[in-house]
């Protein structure tokens, strides 16, 4: 599997840094993790406009989900071509009802559904494209999931947005790569089943046997160095930073 970080800032757009997205690609099936504010002019960077094959929205805040909209008129409005066939958009329950929401004037009801395929996640073991998923709940104000990836032997685990969590634990167990959230800074911020810090994702990642821990969803105004100090003080594997444009092998 190929991980690109496409937006990796947490809550609203840094001056470097769309918000959450992340590109997933194996045997040519491209698979995008969220879609923030800011994450559809960055896409277009690694990929063509019509070349995604699968979009999972981990929840439903704007930060993670908003670019949908403009993505929308992308797939809806195209002349050349004509327009896209609906794409797998798998998400919390209410996903189209929340876009169509935010978009605000779409032409009917159910125009978001005549270029999405729209797919309600529940905790699940499913397929998506060449990709066995297993999704579960995590700890947030709204209904989020984090995703199990398994592709050739390989495992990525994406945490989305959550405070300390049983089922973060399973999920990022043995693997290879944890792209996980570090929004607060220890110390700092304490507020239950919200948001981790670096020493709480550290800890998620030594619990879990993770191999290589990522820290992202980090906002504008938290120093990212500490977090990756107070990870490292707690987990005994490579520590990295996501930034826009790095890509892993996994």
């Amino acid at each position: 599997m190929k991980l690109t970080v496409v937006g990796c800032s947490g809550s609203f757009p840094s001056a470097e840094s769309a918000c959450s997205s992340y590109l997933v690609e194996a045997d040519g099936f491209r698979l995008l993790l969220d879609m923030g504010n800011g994450a559809l002019g960055e896409l277009q960077r690694h990929c063509g406009l019509y070349d995604l094959d699968a979009i999972f929205l981990s929840h439903l805040h704007a930060d993670h989900c908003i670019d949908m909209c403009a993505y929308f008129v992308a797939r809806y409005y195209r002349h050349d071509g004509g327009r896209c066939d609906p794409l797998p958009v798998y998400g919390p329950e209410g996903t189209e009802n929340r876009l169509t929401t935010a978009y605000a004037d779409t032409p009917s009801a159910s125009s978001m559904s005549e270029v999405f395929d729209f797919h309600t996640v529940k905790p699940s073991t499913f397929e998506i494209g060449p990709f066995t998923v297993h999704t579960e709940r995590v700890a947030h104000p709204v209904e989020a999931y984090g995703i199990r990836i398994e592709h050739d032997g390989k495992v990525l685990t994406y945490s989305g947005d959550t405070g300390i969590s049983p089922a973060l634990d399973e999920l990022a167990r043995d693997a290879d790569l944890f792209l996980c959230e570090a929004a607060f800074t220890h110390g700092k911020e304490n507020i239950p089943d919200l948001h981790l810090n670096g020493r709480e994702a550290g800890e998620t990642a030594a619990r879990a046997g993770a191999r290589h821990l990522v820290l992202t969803h980090i906002p504008p105004w938290t120093d990212p160095q500490v977090n990756v100090v107070d990870a490292r003080a707690v987990y005994d594997g490579p520590v990295d930073l996501a930034a826009p444009r790095q890509t892993y092998e996994v």
